[in-house]
């Protein structure tokens, strides 16, 4: 199967190289695709050296899908060139979430609404699919009312701009294209994206409107604050939940134990929780702090890490990938 991958010298881009090689995913060819500046570069995949293209040149080679990590300007034009040749994208920008005819998926929770034709899938923003992947199996049988979320986002989640300013700041030094209007060493920024006449900001925003998509959900109410933090292992957050119905906590224990790709670490008396030192470079979600909000009926609290890269991104959309394959949508 020929792939072609459109972002491929960025952040996320090689993070999706490494899963796709990880998973052995079955790519006959790989195309990579950058801006006309990049083409001609080399990238390396599964033992074999690839040449950088423009999109006009991948286009040409009729992949049977695209990967897309190129950010929402890019997605928003090249999308549609890729679909109407008859190529399958996963675009990774926030570009076409907010399309109704366009799926916005994370395979575990919402595989089932994807179908042969479509021809552009949105991969959530990150931060909602690792919050998803959490609650979606609880939602199933107590009903969520309302959530109330904070985030504890890396740097990486900024692409390489946010990593280099970290660095130079830890190295004492002022990074030359900062990502971020403050300092991030030794600080923390409540600040995603870009901020609307609410006061809310986009990143916050996505989280709301990505949730109930993905859920069918329409009526959850959610507010939600986005900080970031000077760490590189993954986005952090903390979820309060106020069901419908009453739930016992060792059933939600139960239930996330047995959600695929969800990991519970939570036994406090050794000092066992979700951490993104530990969930860097993992695929998983992992699920902690499990405990009842007492100051509200059917209220719980739950800590969920994972890493942004990984299954904020690149995995989630190579399990989109894998799911089309399964259901030879591809």
């Amino acid at each position: 199967m020929k792939i072609a991958l459109v972002g491929a010298t960025g952040l996320v881009g090689r993070m999706m190289l490494r899963v796709l090689e990880e998973q052995q995913f079955p790519v006959s060819e790989l195309i990579p695709v950058a801006s006309a500046a990049s083409a001609g570069k080399q990238v390396v995949f599964a033992g074999k050296t690839y040449t950088v293209v423009t999109a006009d040149e991948a286009i040409s080679k009729k992949p049977a899908l695209a990967l897309f990590s190129a950010g929402g300007a890019a997605s928003l034009e090249l999308a549609p060139r890729f679909a109407a040749a008859g190529i399958t994208v996963i675009d990774n920008s926030s570009a076409w979430r907010k399309d109704p005819a366009v799926p916005l998926v994370v395979p575990e929770i919402n595989g089932h609404v994807l179908n042969s034709g479509h021809k552009i899938i949105a991969n959530p923003n990150c931060s909602t699919i690792q919050m998803v992947a959490a609650i979606a199996p609880l939602h199933q049988l107590f009903s969520i009312r309302r959530l109330v979320v904070s985030t504890y986002q890396s740097v990486t989640g900024s692409g390489i701009k946010g990593v280099h300013q970290l660095d130079a700041e830890q190295a004492g030094l002022k990074a030359e294209k900062p990502a971020y209007p403050h300092p991030i060493h030794r600080n923390l920024i409540p600040h995603g994206g870009d901020f609307d006449d609410t006061g809310y900001t986009s990143e916050e925003q996505k989280l709301v409107f990505e949730t109930r998509k993905i859920m069918s959900a329409p009526n959850i109410a959610i507010t939600a604050t986005v900080v970031r933090v000077p760490v590189t292992g993954g986005h952090s957050m903390t979820v309060n939940i106020e069901f419908e119905k009453p739930f016992v906590v060792d059933d939600i224990r139960q239930i996330l134990q047995q959600s695929p790709g969800i990991v519970v670490q939570d036994d406090p008396a050794v000092f066992s929780y979700p951490m993104p030192l530990l969930a860097a470079d993992r695929d998983e979600v992992f699920v902690g702090r499990i405990r009842r909000d007492d100051t509200v009926a059917n209220g719980l609290n739950i800590w969920v890490v994972a890493d942004n890269l990984r299954k904020g991104a690149a995995t989630n959309a190579v399990q989109i990938a894998r799911y089309l394959l399964q259901q030879a949508y591809l």
